[in-house]
């Protein structure tokens, strides 16, 4: 029997799976269930997100706070960027990579695996690196500051970032062939729900570069490579493609999805493509209208494969209808997705 993993993983490589899967970062938490996907990060590097209801510090000093409308999902402090504009030209004075010498990465990584309890012929592993280097710049300066740092330091900038992907690097060279990933994840949101926060000559620029080593590395291999992005992100799609990118998320219907299809096929598989907008956020939307928003998003988007579902509501902790919602939304995605090739 085709395996949840196997599934997947067709689906990455352009091929028509047996049912539609379901994308997800890891399992729900509480959920013993397996998943197709699980990402990982090199502990030391996410610990500031085990303090998820408190906030913390990651490893460059940012101080993150919890969002209670989202679940505790954590964000920069805004009251306290660590590298104001003015103060951009001394970033080698305030950015300081943390020291790699004498972390047992074999152990490390070992312990990480053997806590995760996944099971790996079931879930694919996807390793991550860090949220993005645009999204570090923006933590460390703020999106006014950051974003005019573009214009008026570009070669700060570019130094900066070289700092921090030189640092990644290193990092994801002394574990890449310990976790022996099935997938490389890489994550920068670029963009919010109207426009890219940069244009694509930007992005070609600025970051492509560095997101181009971490590529590097994943097609050497021969790893299937996904990439994170939110919001209206398609002004950069042609590059990620052309990095070897096999898959995209949470690609959001602000962009023009029919458009991305028709041009890259199964080549770039869209995951995502359903959100929790409009008549889905009413208060009496009923259940069968957020059942058939499953059915038509995947009528239109799964036909021929190239497409997982990934998508949820989100909401404040112990909202218990938005939590009774999503189980109707994920219910869905099973029965619909499940006979959807055999239709």
């Amino acid at each position: 029997m085709l395996t949840l993993k196997e599934n997947y993983l067709m689906t990455l490589r352009g091929e028509v799976p047996e049912w539609v899967p379901r994308y997800n970062f890891g399992p729900a938490p509480g959920s013993t269930k397996p998943v197709a996907s699980h990402m990982f990060t090199p502990p030391f590097i996410n610990r500031h997100r085990d303090m998820a209801a408190t906030g913390g510090r990651d490893i460059w000093g940012v101080m993150y706070v919890p969002t209670e409308s989202t679940g505790n999902a954590l964000i920069p402090d805004n009251s306290e960027f660590i590298l104001p504009l003015d103060k951009l030209t001394d970033w080698r004075d305030i950015i300081k990579a943390p020291d790699l010498s004498g972390i047992d990465w074999e152990t490390l990584v070992k312990k990480e695996i053997e806590n995760s309890r996944i099971d790996r012929n079931q879930t694919a592993m996807a390793l991550n690196l860090h949220v993005g280097y645009f999204q570090n710049l923006m933590a460390f300066m703020g999106f006014e500051d950051g974003l005019m740092a573009f214009y008026e330091e570009p070669d700060e900038v570019k130094a900066l970032l070289d700092y921090l992907s030189e640092f990644y690097m290193k990092v994801a060279d002394s574990v890449i062939d310990l976790y022996k990933p099935d997938v490389l994840a890489f994550t920068d949101d670029t963009a919010a729900w109207y426009s890219s926060f940069i244009s694509a000559d930007m992005y070609r620029e600025f970051i492509l570069p560095h997101h181009e080593k971490w590529a590097k590395r994943g097609r050497e291999r021969g790893l299937f490579m996904t990439m994170h992005n939110c919001g209206k992100s398609e002004n950069i799609m042609d590059m990620v493609v052309g990095m070897g990118i096999n898959a995209w998320e949470p690609a959001q219907t602000c962009n023009d999805l029919d458009a991305i299809q028709k041009k890259y096929g199964n080549k770039l598989v869209l995951m995502g493509c359903w959100d929790a907008r409009d008549r889905l956020l009413a208060d009496d939307v009923t259940d069968e209208e957020i059942r058939q928003s499953v059915r038509d998003t995947m009528n239109k988007r799964a036909v021929g494969g190239g497409y997982c579902f990934c998508g949820a509501y989100l909401s404040a902790l112990g909202d218990q209808e938005i939590a009774r919602r999503n189980q109707v939304v994920w219910d869905e995605v099973e029965k619909y997705g499940s006979t959807f090739y055999k239709q």
